[in-house]
């Protein structure tokens, strides 16, 4: 195969917000072409990197037309001529393009598209799918997915402080019924929320918009919706949530203003393990604050035996926050947003470095999305072992779904779903028996 990089395109696109995003599209000598969109957060954690936006008055200075200069000015004549095949080489030269800490003199918005429409273009010159161009041969398995029922926090008003109250299905068997699971829960979930007035509309990730009383009214709905479709929550479906903690505070005190909550980081743990022991869930998301890693490492010592404690703003997909977290006794799981870090070959030695800590893996979209299914791909080609895309609504996050039914299908046979095997084993082992 000839995967030479002859030519680096950029433009501006839309997302899901309908606020200007880039694409980036790579030509090979070979004629291959390969495109990505780069995706956008609303809760961001303040190591992350950064997009690069233009301000001013148009588009409420959420442009890209600096991004995209960047991509044709700055980027291109960097990697033209490269092997795109090395996907190393190309990410460090994208690297160091870029010395400010955050990444935004180039825009981790320009990176992060170049890097993953790179990894599309390596693929197709190879004649390849991308799951199995990364997985170089070996086995994978189709992830367990984690589907939100309610969208909060900063992804609907702040209606809930709670961000994400998701559902996890990992005795489904296939990724399809997975799926028809959810499609369940979410409708029985719309119809007692109906009955009781407390549908708002709908949130960022297609999740219903609640108007509830508390955040454990939420926790008690979900749990409602799971009995009424049919199924037995903590056995057959469990509830799974993104605290998000961040967007509430920091070790100096959290506020939850839907319950009329100050906490100390203590009080926060305390609340969140309550929270735990009453309610079928098997995963909590950033339970405290991006530099709270004593309250994180109090929710993983206490509870971290038998439900997943994921790190998001605690690690921003970085190998060494991951690092700094287990050393604290934070987190046995990460989230692995590609965005977040800049290129490919990072987030995915952000996830190496978990998986070494016998962490649970969980690759990520962001609330501002496109149809784009580079993620879905990274998922099963990198045996992440779990994919979050947001609900089960909406078009740009039914892609992702949609496309790892497509691979599930694909491998026939020999397609394995990860289930309960994603979990750090002592989860898993809780799931087994």
């Amino acid at each position: 195969m000839n995967s030479e990089i002859i030519g680096i395109k950029g433009r501006q696109l839309w997302d899901s917000r309908g606020r200007p995003t880039v694409e980036a599209e790579v030509v090979l000598a070979g004629g291959v072409i390969g495109r990505a969109i780069a995706p956008a957060g609303a809760s961001r954690g303040a190591h992350e990197a950064i997009d690069l936006r233009d301000g001013g008055e148009a588009f409420g200075g959420m442009g890209v037309a600096r991004a995209v200069a960047n991509i044709v000015g700055k980027v291109a004549p960097a990697l033209v001529g490269r092997d795109a095949a090395d996907q190393a080489a190309v990410d460090a030269a994208l690297v160091a393009l870029d010395a400010s800490p955050n990444r935004g003199e180039i825009g981790a918005n320009a990176l992060v598209a170049v890097s993953m429409a790179v990894l599309h273009a390596a693929a197709a010159a190879a004649g390849e799918p991308v799951w199995r161009w990364l997985s170089g041969g070996r086995p994978v398995r189709i992830p367990l997915p984690e589907i939100q029922i309610f969208g909060g926090g900063a992804h609907a008003g702040r209606r809930t402080d709670v961000q994400d109250f998701m559902v996890m299905a990992p005795h489904a068997g296939s990724f399809r019924r997975a799926l028809e699971i959810t499609d369940a829960v979410y409708r029985a979930a719309g119809r007692l929320m109906a009955a009781k007035g407390a549908i708002a509309g709908v949130a960022d990730e297609g999740g219903w918009w609640p108007n509830f009383e508390s955040n454990e009214d939420a926790l008690g709905t979900l749990t409602k919706a799971i009995e009424t479709a049919g199924f037995r929550p903590g056995e057959d479906v469990f509830i799974s949530l993104d605290i998000a903690a961040n967007e509430l505070g920091d070790a100096s005190g959290y506020r939850l203003a839907l319950d009329g909550h100050r906490l100390s980081g203590e009080a926060m743990a305390d609340l969140v393990v309550g929270w735990a022991k009453q309610y079928p869930i098997l995963s909590i998301e950033d339970p405290a604050g991006q530099d709270d890693f004593a309250a994180m490492a109090n929710v993983t010592a206490r509870i971290g035996d038998s439900v997943q404690i994921i790190g998001d703003d605690v690690l921003v997909t970085n190998a060494a926050r991951v690092e700094i977290a287990a050393a604290h006794g934070a987190c046995n799981a990460a989230l692995i947003k590609v965005n977040q870090v800049g290129t490919v070959t990072e987030a995915k030695a952000a996830l190496d470095a978990a998986r070494a800590k016998g962490w649970g893996t969980i690759v990520s979209a962001r609330s501002g999305e496109t149809e784009d299914v580079t993620i879905a791909h990274l998922s099963v080609g990198w045996d992440a072992g779990q994919l979050k895309v947001g609900s089960f609504t909406r078009s740009e996050r039914m892609a992702k779904w949609n496309e790892v039914l497509r691979i599930e299908e694909a491998m026939g046979g020999d397609a394995v779903f990860a289930g309960a095997s994603a979990f750090a084993a002592p989860v898993a082992a809780r799931l087994m028996t």
